[in-house]
């Protein structure tokens, strides 16, 4: 073997120039020959070195292995050295010469190239081959010799020392390393090995689009498809696909199938369309080149108009539907709806579909006239045939009025209800409602309607009317009525009932009218006497609270008024009989102590008063002042109180005091009046409720007065007015039974 010649020396041919219409003849039946894929590109051969490393010592022997995706390949082999072609038809060939290897077999084109190098160099930086796309490298640094101290640069720069490249990539990143070789006398010298640029196979090449169909007709579907192939040698790596329109994705990325179908495509979805892949592990993502899609349009025909409701009968205020059809026609169609004698449309609606329809809201009687449509889908608009369109006017919606003689109604008055529909075709019927109950009806040819109704108590509430001439019936607004209605006779009754009640109980008078229009005032009375009021604001009765005394019996009664004039009910006779026993006991006690104590009183008063008497007596004016009844006084100091309902009958005021001296004419008043608290007192105060018992006393302070000898005026003195003041005091009634 050492004899032979090398690989290189002797295996490289010498071509003639008559060899080269072969050689072209024999690489065109190669390109046609079958075992292409189903996208119609050959794959390409592969090449195995064994061992693995692309860098070798010289005299280093490395086995070529060609292969294609069909292993084990067959038929002849064809080998290529610095682009000559070897004259090796094996599937294997040994080699141990620098340069550019590559192959092919009759079922796939020719492989990369791939460089082998046989140096001569005593520090060496080996690669393995092949190496992918995000493959992680180990490299390898071999001396001829013993090396020490191995270190490993990247364009110049120490990376590590384990010598592993993690994904690499296809770049222009280039390697060497260092070493301490031994050498004679074991000495040691620094070696630096030659710069290695590893060679980086594709892990698949940049997808390429393909639409099916290439020019699809608008509204059919399209099956785009993102093409790609992965090495023999890396077939297990996964790939996924994503397919954009434009710079939008067309679905949700990323899918592991290498097709999109679209069920339709318009025009205006011709656009540049676009894929790409992407290996799950490692991460490598490719794009292919944007391609344009054309899609075929076919121009609209056979346009035509058909209206709502049919025949084009229409009632003023209904809508009118305007429907525009083509028989045939893709993409996107332009709709546009006219009235002859109009410039303007009456609208456009652009839409992909073979018809619209345009809605003319609330026809009037100018909407009438004839009609036509035309569509276009970018190849000129096409029209339809000329519609008739007439119009029927329906009655407009009436107005109702309420005429009364009185700004308030009352019941028993005459009061009128007038309809009135300012548009509609004769004849109109006029309904009238009173809370939706039908009062009466009216047929006019034109005008108003009238309906005359007397009054009562149940016609208050919503009245309306109704117009209708057969081409639709239209309902007014409502009216509100209020009829006022006088309140009737009141029941009274009181609580505990019965003919007897206890002094010292408290009765609850209570007062309704049956009827009536709120608000309702009631007033209760005793013996015609006010006792007070009570107010109902939302209609019912009223209640009033009477503590009773023995003096309390009698007639009682009430009196209802809403303004619309006064009702008295019937009296009802109540009896008072005394309190219980231990009451009475109580009351006896009171009075005997009450006794005793205005004796001692009287006594003492007398007394004092007869003393002060004799000692102003020469100071008294010879002249008397007049005197006046307790009855004038009474009169003349009487307020002006307003009068409620039924005023009561006077009563005689009873006299409480007297004189403690009568026999002194320089009194000013003979006697003191007060008046008890019945109910002709309380008729000037109507809401106080009658609670005291005792009698109220008029005037409380006597003064005496003294004649002025120069003036005959009556005048006192500052230091006799004191006891002037002091010469009278009040007693009771009682004192002067005594003294008599």
């Amino acid at each position: 073997m050492g004899n032979k010649p090398s690989f290189g020396e002797t295996d490289l041919p010498c071509l003639q120039p008559r060899q080269f219409p072969m050689l072209l003849w024999l690489l065109l039946l190669l390109i046609l020959a079958p075992g292409r894929d189903q996208s119609g590109v050959t794959p390409k051969a592969f090449l195995l070195l064994n061992p693995p490393w692309s860098t070798n010592f010289h005299k280093d022997k490395v086995t070529l292995t060609c292969s294609d995706s069909l292993s084990p390949a067959q038929g002849d082999i064809y080998w290529y050295y610095n682009e000559n072609l070897l004259n090796k038809k094996s599937e294997e060939i040994q080699i141990d010469k620098t340069g550019y290897y590559k192959c092919k077999t009759r079922r796939s084109s020719l492989s990369d190239p791939i460089h082998v190098d046989f140096s001569f160099d005593k520090l060496i930086l080996q690669a393995p081959h092949p190496v992918f796309e995000g493959d992680d490298v180990v490299l390898r640094c071999q001396a001829r010799e013993k090396a020490k101290e191995i270190s490993l640069y990247r364009n110049k720069t120490l990376i590590q020392s384990d010598f592993t490249l993690k994904s690499v990539s296809r770049n222009n990143d280039t390697y060497h390393c260092t070493a301490l070789i031994q050498g004679l006398f074991w000495t040691w010298k620094k070696e630096i090995s030659k710069h290695l640029m590893i060679q980086v196979q594709e892990l698949f090449s940049p997808p390429m689009l393909i639409a099916s169909p290439s020019s699809p007709i608008e509204g059919s579907p399209v099956t785009l498809k993102c093409e790609t192939w992965l090495p023999p040698q890396r077939s297990h790596i996964q790939l996924q696909f994503c397919f954009f329109r434009g710079d939008k994705a067309l679905q949700k990325c990323w899918s592991s199938s290498p097709e999109l179908k679209l069920p339709t495509v318009w025009s205006e979805d011709a656009e540049s369309y676009w894929c790409q892949a992407e290996s799950v592990t490692p991460s490598i993502r490719k794009r292919s080149l944007r391609s344009q899609l054309y899609v075929q349009r076919i121009p609209v025909s056979d346009v035509t108009l058909e209206i709502q409701p049919p025949e084009g009968q229409l009632i003023e205020g209904e809508n009118l539907l305007l429907i525009c059809s083509v028989a045939k026609g893709t993409g996107t169609v332009t709709f546009s709806w006219h009235r002859e004698g109009t410039v303007r449309s009456l609208g456009t609606k652009t839409q992909r579909s073979l018809s619209a329809v345009l809605q003319i809201l609330t026809v009037k009687e100018s909407d009438a006239g004839r009609y036509y449509c035309a569509a276009d889908n970018i190849h000129g608009p096409i029209l339809s045939k000329l519609i008739r369109v007439t119009l029927r006017i329906p009655v407009s919606r009436p107005v109702v009025t309420l005429k009364s003689p009185r700004m308030q109604a009352m019941v028993g008055d005459v009061v009128q209800l007038h309809c009135e529909s300012q548009r509609g075709s004769p004849p109109i019927l006029y309904r009238f409602y009173h809370e939706n109950v039908t009062l009466g009806s009216s047929s006019v040819p034109s005008g108003r309607a009238v309906f005359k109704f007397s009054l009562t108590a149940e016609h208050s509430g919503n009245y309306s009317c109704e117009a209708d001439n057969s081409l639709g019936v239209q309902r007014s607004d409502r009216v509100i009525l209020s009829v006022t209605v006088p309140v009737s006779h009141p029941v009274f009754t009181f609580s505990p009932a019965g003919p007897q009640a206890v002094a010292g109980d408290v009765l609850e008078l209570h007062c309704e009218a049956p009827k009536g229009s709120p608000p309702i005032l009631y007033w209760f009375y005793y013996k015609n006497v006010t006792l007070g009021s009570r107010e109902a604001p939302f209609g019912g009765g009223a209640s009033f609270n009477l503590t009773l005394m023995a003096e309390h019996s009698g007639n009682f009664s009430c009196g209802a008024d809403n303004g619309l004039g006064v009702q008295h009910s019937k009296m009802v006779i109540l009896s008072i009989i005394g309190p219980p026993s231990n009451k009475t006991t109580l009351i006896t006690e009171g009075v005997t102590a009450g006794l005793l104590s205005i004796l001692g009183l009287a006594a003492t008063t007398a007394l004092v008063h007869y003393f002060r008497t004799q000692r102003n007596s020469e100071r008294l004016s010879t002249t008397r002042t007049p005197s006046y009844s307790p009855r004038e006084f009474k009169e003349s100091s009487r307020t002006s109180n307003t009068n409620p309902p039924e005023p009561p009958d006077p009563v005689e005021p009873q006299p409480v005091y007297n004189n403690v001296n009568p026999g002194d004419s320089d009194l000013v008043y003979s006697q003191i009046w007060s008046v008890q608290h019945t109910k002709e007192n309380s008729a000037n105060s109507p809401r106080k409720h009658w609670e005291d018992k005792e009698p109220t006393v008029i005037y409380s302070d006597l003064k005496k007065a003294y004649s002025d000898d120069s003036t005959g005026q009556a005048s006192i003195g500052d230091s006799d007015l004191e006891d002037a003041v002091e010469n009278y005091e009040n007693v009771p009634c009682i004192l002067s039974a005594l003294d008599r």
